[in-house]
């Protein structure tokens, strides 16, 4: 067992992730990676790597940028790749490019794949994949709207823009999956792996 509160520095900015670390009891440091995602992901595409891969590489990726400016601390990166029919949805510029993308997925399957990766020590550690599944009601254009006029500009902060821990959950017809998956953080496997691989380092850190 940890014998202080841990402290972590998360490679994003994302107040979802954070959330999610702080309820388990981390002390939560966030910086984001300032890597370019976007050419990372076309070259990772151009490899061959299948979205999930992509996934996880950019989670990595993630975490070994801010390793390499605080080499001393445990680092989390952490990233989505989002899949329906073949194309793969990024954050929306806007909230009309949020209409736009619930519009692309209304009444349709689509694949959410969250990446995690876990650096300690100036290296990398750990690092894994999960994927959930999740279909959308065919809503009406009101609907959308209302749900859009509810969320307001958070979902700017979302690949798909929704967010299942709020008002866009009444838009979905099915989900399967992990619940932390979908939010952006596979909790429990990197929990596991935090007592596995940082055990030693975050109990000599103070709160």
């Amino acid at each position: 067992m940890w014998k202080t509160r841990p402290v972590l520095i998360l490679a994003s900015q994302s107040q979802t992730r954070r959330n999610l670390l702080a309820s388990a009891g981390f002390a939560v440091v966030c910086e984001a990676a300032g890597i370019d995602e976007r050419t990372l992901e076309d070259r990772f595409r151009r490899e061959g790597a299948p979205p999930a891969e992509i996934a996880r590489r950019l989670a990595t990726a993630k975490a070994e940028a801010v390793a390499a400016r605080h080499p001393g601390a445990v680092i989390i990166g952490a990233d989505q790749v989002l899949v329906v029919e073949h194309e793969v949805l990024h954050k929306p510029r806007d909230l009309a490019a949020a209409r736009a993308q619930l519009d692309r997925l209304r009444g349709r399957a689509h694949a959410l794949h969250a990446g995690v990766a876990l650096a300690v020590a100036g290296r990398s550690v750990w690092d894994h994949v999960e994927t959930a599944e999740l279909v959308m009601h065919t809503f009406s254009d009101a609907e959308r709207d209302a749900i859009l006029a509810a969320e307001g500009q958070s979902v700017l902060g979302c690949v798909g823009s929704y967010r299942l821990e709020g008002p866009s959950v009444r838009l979905f017809e099915s989900v399967r999956g992990d619940y932390f998956t979908i939010l952006g953080l596979p909790l429990l496997p990197l929990l596991h792996a935090l007592r596995r691989f940082a055990t030693d380092e975050m109990e000599s850190i103070e709160p």
